[in-house]
């Protein structure tokens, strides 16, 4: 049934919308007949013209030098096998994927139904006017050998084979830092290599260029170890056949330094790494189930060094630590080749990386104090923004001192700054905030559970790791909406306020609402009758310590959403009135928007509570806070009481926060323009900063701003955050969409880690979720 409700929900995924995950996206104005004459005909000729004048023009008027090709037959296609190349096709586009998002590269997938290694070949090799390199994927071996190997011979732009080089590279560099803590070298060990294929070669090849012996490597295959009395091996493992005579996997890691896992899951057992030298390193990388379990390999052994192909264990070896970032760096120098120096530099770069001060960023994701250097950390973290400004300048230099590039980088402190600008460090904040939320989830009430969208996204919410859900309502209408919907619901606790069985609570949930607001309007009846209104029974779940963020206001208006967390939960101390934020995520970096939910007219002390309020909360995202308090006036310009309420504003938020970076009163465009606001008021703290926080003057400018925002595509919102509550209630938008009700439930669970002190996990090990919880878990 959960395969079942995972795949629907990726195929979903994948055919919502626009079919697939990629689009194609002009980098110039193309809106008037001028823009179209210089784009095509007759405008084209001019830089056809320069290019066959000089063919190294092409880098310079196309998008060549940032284009990069995925290219398959499908013939090995994940753990699928040979399924065609037009069943491999959702793996390239993500490939793509992967390529923008983590080092801004521009993909082409291109699926090409050739098996034939020579006709493959030539094909890719027609192709090398389009791009400016070739990254080949799931090709089976030994067919990907040469294939790599005649088209790095005749082509005159990078191309990777990363099923092959991508786990060399990062595990060669978890692999010296291992090395190092174990106070081992490289060139003493003994490896047995479980597993013969394209990624245990190139794993194998680069070993030893880093220093290892190649007689010290025992390499298996699916029929046993690798000897020359083997008769029915291939070329390409013969000069790996180093055995004597055949042996067992047991035998060959008794006394073994290094086991190297790129086969199937449970292979090794506890005694194998029992029988391993002192101080032994295991990399078990087979997925979904490494060979050998993290808890039953460090249970074997203290001494141990573990890491596997898994997220929720320490020291992932992920391929995505590698590729984008190498391509990069091959393409910003326009490099021939991606040569073995190239490789090199990448594998100690991602070494050294690990050594270095993690920044709060990583360790916020990974919900760690303080990450650093050890058994446990031996290479960067998937999620570590530094990555692309680390590893892309290694390879480039790499590909200049090898003599490879052909457009070397002279200014290199520009080349960083540009490489930080291209995807904007802050900009990985839902993916931060999303890790950070699954590891330590919390119990979230969704209020309105007999609504399809809360069921799906509650479903995901459990699956995906992220909390555990409490439905409230009505659970027989809750049931048969989630069976006419395919939605699971095994093991998600279902409430029913009004329902007899809860009378005992919901009684005692009204005398303690009754002693909040008994003197507030209300009565015994009443506090009592309004304890069957969901809303206010989860915002006293969340007061009482049954709950720990309550998520609501899909099907109600803000104000009924909000006034029961308000009359039940209150406010922080010290905190008069509280706020809205929503989170925009621009192609800029996320820019965040007070308050645009709640203070009709602020005054100016109420604006100057906002823009703190909205400064603790942006912080929360560990982002630092540069605020922009927005009006029609630009610094005094116009001296009208809606621009000196700003101004003063500014000052109270100063007094009592001297080093909080704000300024303002200031136009939109002014925040915005560095230019502008450089020249025409260098006197701003905010002279050469980037803006990511806007104050808005009253609700009406905040609310226009984020809703044209939102309609205009030029952003996804997150939102409303509620700021200045004691405890985490967060209120949706009518008719919010299921991704946006995941967003929100993100919030909510990392607001209520900071919040709630209250032991999750315990109290989950004792409910109905956790059977459903270590069921689905293991493949979150």
């Amino acid at each position: 049934m959960q395969n079942d409700l995972r795949k629907q929900q990726a195929l979903e995924y994948h055919a919502k919308g626009r079919p697939g995950k990629i689009e194609v996206i002009p980098t110039k104005e193309a809106k008037t007949q001028r823009d179209l004459s210089l784009a095509y005909s007759p405008g084209v000729a001019a830089p056809c013209l320069e290019i066959a004048d000089n063919i190294e023009n092409v880098y310079k008027y196309t998008a060549k030098g940032n284009l990069v090709a995925v290219i398959s037959n499908g013939t090995a296609v994940l753990g699928l096998g040979d399924i065609g190349p037009e069943a491999g096709k959702p793996v390239m586009e993500g490939k793509g994927v992967l390529f923008k998002i983590f080092a801004d590269i521009d993909v082409f997938d291109i699926e090409i139904n050739e098996k034939d290694p020579e006709k493959f070949v030539q094909i890719v090799k027609a192709l090398e006017p389009t791009f400016g390199g070739i990254n080949l994927e799931d090709i089976k071996a030994p067919e990907c050998f040469y294939i790599e190997k005649a088209l790095k011979e005749r082509l005159n732009i990078p191309v990777m084979h990363d099923d092959q080089h991508g786990t060399a590279i990062i595990s060669a560099a978890a692999l010296l830092n291992a090395l190092e803590i174990q106070k081992k070298k490289i060139e003493k060990v003994k490896f047995v290599v479980n597993g013969a294929g394209a990624a245990a070669m190139a794993c194998v090849m680069l070993y030893e260029a880093l220093g290892a012996k190649h007689e010290n490597f025992l390499l298996f295959d699916r029929k046993g170890v690798l000897h020359k009395g083997r008769t029915e091996l291939e070329d390409f493992k013969l000069k790996f056949a180093n055995a004597k005579n055949d042996m067992t996997l047991a035998q060959a890691m008794k006394d073994a330094d290094v086991f190297i896992g790129l086969s199937a899951g449970n292979c090794v057992t506890a005694d194998m790494v029992k029988s391993m030298a002192k101080n032994p390193i295991v990399f078990a990388m087979a997925n979904p189930d490494p060979e050998i379990s993290w808890e039953e390999a460090t249970g074997a052994r203290k001494d141990i060094i573990m890491a596997t192909g898994r997220s929720d264990y320490p020291n992932q070896v992920n391929n995505v630590l590698g590729f984008p970032y190498i391509f990069r760096g091959a393409l910003d120098v326009r490099a021939k080749h991606i040569n073995e120096e190239m490789k090199l530099a990448a594998v100690k770069a991602l070494a050294e990386l690990a050594k270095s001060p993690v920044p709060d960023i990583v360790n916020m994701a990974y919900n760690e104090k303080n990450i650093s250097f050890g058994e446990s950390y031996i290479i960067p973290k998937p999620l570590d923004p530094r990555l692309l400004a680390t590893v892309a300048p290694a390879v480039a230099k790499a590909a200049m001192e090898s003599g490879v590039a052909m457009h070397p980088i002279n200014d290199w402190d520009k080349y960083i700054t540009n490489l930080n600008k291209r995807l904007g460090l802050d900009n990985q904040v839902m993916r931060v905030i999303g890790n950070k939320a699954r590891r330590d989830p919390k119990r979230i009430v969704f209020a309105e559970a007999d609504n399809v969208k809360i069921l799906k996204a509650a479903q995901i919410v459990f699956d995906e790791g992220i909390g555990y859900p409490l439905l409230l309502g009505d659970e027989k209408r809750i049931q048969r909406i989630a069976a006419e919907n395919g939605i699971d619901l095994d093991g998600l606790p279902i409430i029913d306020p009004r329902s007899d069985e809860n009378e005992e609570r919901r009684n005692k949930y009204a005398e303690l609402f009754l002693e909040k607001r008994g003197r507030r309007g209300f009565n015994a009846y009443e506090a009592k009758k309004i304890m069957k209104d969901r809303n206010y029974y989860g915002a006293m779940m969340v007061e009482c310590g049954n709950a720990d963020a309550m998520i609501s206001g899909l099907t109600k208006n803000y104000p009924d959403t909000i006034r029961p967390a308000i009359q039940v939960i209150g406010t922080e101390p010290g905190v008069s009135k509280i706020a809205g934020m929503y989170l925009m995520l621009t192609k800029k970096g996320p820019l965040f928007l007070a308050d645009t939910t709640v203070n009709f007219n602020p005054t100016a002390e109420e604006l100057a509570e906002i823009t703190l309020l909205a400064a603790k909360e942006v912080r929360n995202f560990n982002i630092i806070p540069r605020i922009a308090l927005l009006s029609y006036s630009n610094f005094g310009s116009s001296n009208s009481p809606e621009a000196r309420l700003v101004a003063e504003a500014r000052e109270i938020v100063k007094r009592k926060m001297q080093h909080l970076l704000v300024d303002g009163e200031m136009q939109a465009s002014v925040a915005f323009n560095k230019e502008l606001m450089k020249e025409n008021y260098p006197f701003s703290e905010l002279v050469d900063k980037d803006v990511n926080t806007l104050i808005f003057p009253n609700l009406a400018a905040g609310n226009i701003a984020y809703n044209l925002m939102k309609e205009l595509d030029t952003a996804d919102a997150v939102g409303p955050i509620l700021l200045g509550l004691k405890k985490p209630v967060h209120i949706l938008q009518l008719g919010s969409s299921v991704r946006s009700i995941i967003n929100m439930a993100l919030v909510a669970v990392v607001d209520a880690q900071i919040k709630s002190v209250a032991p999750t996990e315990e109290i989950v090990k004792k409910s109905k979720w956790w059977k459903r919880f270590r069921r689905v878990s293991r493949d979150v």
